[in-house]
């Protein structure tokens, strides 16, 4: 499995953009995520989407951030509003099939800045 992502870009405070994740195959895959990865910090789950559409997020971005997917067009997305400095950093899609492969996307930077 393939993933492509895109839509990073600079954003002013307050301010929204709408990530995708493109995969080349999404038969076998258990659960999609979105990562993000500050200057200097680990990477961090930032959305999480289950085979049954259930969402997880954590409190930093509860009720900003919005994961979602297209089944037929075989992308994810992540829709992210009132977006904060703090936001900042390198956005990588995730997959993780029902055997346990974890599959990457390249990144996208997103920066939040005035």
């Amino acid at each position: 499995v393939q993933l492509q992502a895109s839509g990073g870009g600079l954003v002013q405070p307050g301010g929204s953009l709408r990530l995708s994740c493109a995969a080349s195959s999404i038969e076998g895959i258990m659960l999609w995520d979105w990562y993000r990865q500050a200057p200097g910090n680990e990477r961090e789950v930032v959305a999480q989407i289950t085979p049954a559409g259930s969402t997880n997020y954590p409190d930093s971005v509860q009720g900003r951030f919005i994961i979602s997917r297209d089944n037929a067009q075989k992308t994810m997305y992540l829709q992210m509003n009132n977006l904060k400095p703090e936001d900042t950093g390198v956005y990588f899609c995730h997959a993780r099939s029902y055997r346990r492969y974890d599959y990457w996307g390249q990144g996208t930077q997103v920066t939040v800045s005035s």
